[in-house]
């Protein structure tokens, strides 16, 4: 028989195994396929409005899945070939030679990864068109996307699969040639033994997590993190990590001893799978404290990206809440782009304003955060003209002043102040003659927003003061007024093109303002739906990746003890509560790791990470659903795992 025919016998005697590891292959070949897609797809290329960073964005995101691929492809590799030692064994002994079992494996990874390469580029294509719409779905598109296999795609993931088959072909020929033959008779022979568990390592884990828990739940100017910034981050690396770590190592552990000490430990089937819990946690501990922190950073990563989606609307809208706004123009421009507006995109309404350009004589880091990202120039506005537009928008923002009181627009502020009489700032500016004023408030609010142009290109942001109606009356003159048309339109999130026409005019003016909420709208959406849609591909390599570990983990475990199942059998022990015993045993296994991920991840998200939108109304919704989704898919690996589990142990041969 050549070693052609003993690879093929092999993949088809041994389908239950493989076909996890062709279903593994299968899967990347179609996601990353799907990507390099999309990045060359034409139709998609023609709808969005920044071709490159998209392809780049793409192209990050195809290495990341493929790194994936690579890292689950060799564990599943690696769990095979540690299966099989037995196998080689055999062949050691009837005389082939390591090269000859190596080259054999290598077929046996050529044959799938041919099956799965073209099952995976036919599926994929056929999926491309389906994901394409997604896409364009996510970035409000209404573009028809058609079926296509691009040639460098199909290129691309040919090269990077051959690729992965010498790497796969690499460690098996390495794996095989570190085994003796004595050690692969006994590969399944070395049992583990119980760990000891303390108390105070128990106690400590949870401690651990209560402080790393504490730390993210303050806010970032309290005094852990504003005195004490690196203490405050070692102490949440070290509680997060190492009060995992201890949870599955001692706290765990500890948990299962006390119930091995209690009174009603040996009746029904506790004895069975606590005992065998027991014995397996010192080679569970790390994968189970690796698969926790990554599902938490997967379930971190998905909610973080689904809100940043979700509040694109909105915080865009807040950012740029003019879908208009420009220097006024001579009266018969003014009149050409009224008409060019109203006939693309009705005006819902249309206002003047008129400020006044000053020069300021206080540091501007007095009045604005991050006085860097504002302008030099500043600009008064009334507050009637102020009050005016907020009542438009329906914003509750209006400002009462007198005197010499004012307001500043600080945009983008971390904390809003109003100023008590006593602690209100002094802010002199330079206009007729030095004028100062008191500012009783500041706001994270925009009147105008930073200037835009058609590319997305966006300038600093206006420095902005609200003047009372006197004080503004009395600081009027010609040489200073500037004017600046605002406008409100229907369908503004579809005005690309309204936003090019209008700026191709006012650009023809010298330092002519000019911003529009769809210049930046649209980058924003199509970057945030990529980054959404790659997340839930990358998520999705994850988590096949991640339950994948703990499944191969609970084969081998099964395989080793098909000679102990098969004893409890003979003396009594049914199908029934056979089966039980694996349900609870595998339950232990697969919830603690799930359970305290998903919290983890719940602190991240309902703290630091959602600060600035934690007001938005469907962000517990949001991280509801991904946190459910995720228990969904670990649920079905953990049903998965216990039928699979439970064939294994079953197997008639177990004790020959």
């Amino acid at each position: 028989m050549s070693l052609l025919d003993l690879s093929w016998r092999n993949i088809k005697r041994s389908f239950r195994l493989y076909s996890i590891y062709f279903i593994s292959m299968l899967i990347g070949v179609i996601i990353h396929f799907t990507f390099s897609s999309l990045m060359f797809n034409d139709d998609i290329l023609a709808a969005i409005e920044n071709k490159e960073n998209f392809q780049i964005g793409v192209s990050v995101v195809s290495v990341v899945v493929f790194l994936f691929i690579i890292f689950f492809i060799l564990y599943a590799n690696s769990f095979f070939m540690k299966q099989r030692k037995k196998e080689f064994g055999m062949y050691l002994l009837y005389g082939m030679s390591e090269r000859q079992i190596a080259l054999m494996v290598f077929l046996e990874t050529l044959f799938l990864s041919a099956i799965s390469l073209v099952s995976g580029i036919l599926a994929g294509g056929l999926l491309s068109k389906f994901f394409g719409m997604l896409l364009m779905n996510l970035m409000q598109y209404d573009d028809v996307i058609s079926f296509a296999f691009p040639i460098e795609a199909v290129g691309l993931t040919i090269l990077l699969f051959v690729l992965l088959i010498g790497i796969i072909s690499v460690q098996s020929y390495l794996s095989v040639r570190r085994v003796q033959l004595v050690e692969l008779f006994h590969a399944k022979a070395k049992m583990e033994k119980p760990l000891k568990f303390s108390t105070w390592l128990a106690l400590l884990s949870i401690l651990l997590l209560g402080i790393a828990y504490f730390l993210i739940s303050r806010e970032g100017d309290s005094v852990y993190w504003k005195e004490y910034t690196m203490a405050s981050a070692i102490a949440l690396t070290v509680g997060i990590i190492g009060g995992t770590y201890l949870f599955f190592r001692q706290f765990f552990g500890w948990v299962l001893e006390k119930i091995s000490q209690g009174k009603k430990y040996h009746e029904g089937n506790k004895v069975l799978w606590i005992s065998s819990l027991r014995f397996s946690i010192r080679g569970n501990t790390l994968n189970l404290t690796f698969i926790s922190l990554f599902s938490a950073v997967i379930i971190f990563l998905v909610g973080f990206v689904s809100i940043n989606y979700s509040v694109q609307f909105d915080s865009a809208r807040k950012e740029f809440p003019n879908d208009i706004a420009f220097t006024s123009q001579d009266e018969k421009t003014q009149k050409q782009i009224e008409q060019i507006i109203e006939k693309d995109h009705p005006i819902i309404y249309h206002k003047r304003i008129e400020g006044l350009s000053a020069k300021p004589v206080t540091d501007r880091k007095i009045a604005f955060d991050g006085a860097d990202n504002f302008t030099e120039q500043l600009l008064l506005f009334p507050e009637s003209q102020f009050n005016d537009i907020v009542s438009l928008r329906g914003d509750d923002q209006q400002v009462n002043l007198q005197n010499q009181e004012a307001v500043v627009l600080s945009q983008g502020t971390y904390k809003p102040i109003k100023f008590t009489e006593s602690k209100q700032p002094k802010f002199t500016v330079n206009l007729k003659e030095e004028t100062t004023f008191n500012l009783v408030e500041k706001k994270d609010y925009a009147l105008l927003s930073m200037a835009t142009d058609s590319n997305g290109e966006a300038s600093k942001k206006p420095s902005v003061l609200i003047i009372s109606d006197e004080a503004f009356a009395r600081l009027k003159q010609e040489k200073a007024l500037v004017s600046f048309e605002i406008y409100q339109i229907e369908d503004a999130k579809d005005s690309a093109a309204l936003s090019r026409k209008v700026h191709a005019i006012v650009s023809k003016t010298p330092e002519a303002y000019y911003a529009a909420f769809v210049d930046l709208y649209t980058i924003d959406i199509e970057s945030s739906s990529l980054l959404l849609f790659s997340a839930a591909f990358l998520a999705v390599i994850a988590v096949f990746a991640l339950g994948s570990i703990i499944y191969f983990k609970q084969l081998r475990e099964a395989t080793e003890e098909q000679r102990q199942y098969s004893i409890l059998r003979k003396i009594g022990v049914d199908d029934s509560e056979m089966k039980w015993v694996i349900r609870k045993k595998l339950l232990f296994v697969f919830l603690p790791a799930l359970l305290l991920g998903m919290l983890h991840s719940w602190f991240f998200l309902s703290y630091p990470a959602m600060e600035e939108v934690k007001d938005y109304p469907q962000i517990t919704s949001i991280i509801s659903g991904v946190l459910i989704v995720y228990f969904v898919i670990y649920f079905l690996f953990y049903s998965s795992s216990t039928s699979v589990y439970y064939k294994i142990v079953n197997q008639k041969n177990a004790m020959n």
